[in-house]
Formats: structure tokens, sequence, C-alpha cells
């Protein structure tokens, strides 16, 4: 198998559950890696990049996994040779008690 990453793709998003998260597009971090099936590796970066792009513009999501799990989804589904995705999704910005870097959750989906 062969990686390909895409890392720390940087977009705007409506993403949580609060009100104002719906409505307010905050900055989100993803990083998708893909394994190739060995061969001819002809994945095309612009491609997964606009799976990326379409889940993201979708619209309002709730959580963060829903983002990773459609990106891993349409990553596999993409092209027959990508065998496994993983999609790390942060969201830099989030209200909690105390300092933070980030929330990230990690998926990771293979084909079968």
């Amino acid at each position: 198998m062969h990686e390909i990453t895409l890392q720390a793709m940087r977009f705007h998003a409506l993403v949580g559950i609060l009100p104002h998260e719906r409505t307010v597009a905050q900055p989100i971090e993803i990083d998708l890696r893909v394994r190739v099936a060995d061969g001819d590796i002809v994945v095309d970066y612009r491609a997964l990049y606009g799976i990326v792009s379409a889940v993201i513009s979708a619209g309002p999501l709730d959580f963060l996994e829903q983002i990773a799990d459609r990106i891993a989804v349409g990553a596999i589904e993409y092209n027959a040779r990508v065998r496994v995705a993983r999609v790390a999704v942060r969201k830099p910005h989030v209200a909690l008690a105390g300092p933070l870097a980030y929330a990230e959750v990690v998926v990771e989906r293979s084909a079968e």
C-alpha cells in the first residue's frame, strides 16, 4: 500500500449544536490520508480536496464526527484503489472552561 496525505486543509464551516454555530462559520482544519492499493497510483489530489470541500460546503453539521465520516466515505467511493481513508477534523475555537488548543475527531474507514 501507498499513502497519500492532504495535511492541514483549512475551511470555514457551520458546525456545532449551539445556535450561533448554525449561523456563523468557524475555522476547521482537516487532514485526509488515504491508503492506496499497490500498482499504478493514480489518485487525483484535486478530487480528494474537492470531496472535503463539498462536505464542508454542504451546510450546517452538528458534529465533527459527521464531517470526518462523510469525507472518509467519499474518499473510498471516489476511487476503487483507495482501500483506507483516515480523516482528522480539528476545531480550534471551542468554548470550554479552560485553555484548549483544539478539539479533534479522527475517523478511519476501510473499503469492503
